[in-house]
């Protein structure tokens, strides 16, 4: 199937391109169709990032599900963030994450400092 592909405008545009992309999604590398589904990957990715807002992640929801995935309990931050209360009022929402915050829980948790920094003040 030979196409012109081009910057996707439109909704339909957008439909073609996305059903062309899982016909081609294994092609072999090297094969005329690997090469348009590079270009079909890049042009689908251009038309979701300007068409799809997909919000940041809740800094404080991301620390509970890694204590959770981590089996680890507000207490384990009492190191991080300070006492049992404050711990409790940071997860709660109730205090904000200070930047001293954010580098402990990057270093102890490992979630991007992005996420995090998206809570701080």
């Amino acid at each position: 199937m030979e196409n012109n592909w081009k910057v996707l405008k439109s909704e339909d545009e957008y439909d073609i391109a996305l059903e062309r992309t899982i016909e081609i999604f294994h092609a072999a590398k090297g094969s005329p169709e690997f090469d348009e589904l590079e270009l079909l990957l890049l042009l689908v990715k251009d038309y979701e990032d300007r068409h799809f807002h997909i919000p940041p992640p809740d800094p404080i929801e991301v620390i509970k599900l890694k204590l959770e995935e981590k089996g680890l309990k507000q207490k384990d931050l009492i190191h991080i963030i300070g006492s049992k209360g404050y711990v409790s009022q940071v997860l709660s929402g109730k205090k904000e994450l200070t930047l001293k915050m954010v580098k402990g829980l990057h270093q102890y948790l490992g979630i991007s400092a992005d996420v995090l920094l998206a809570g701080s003040k």
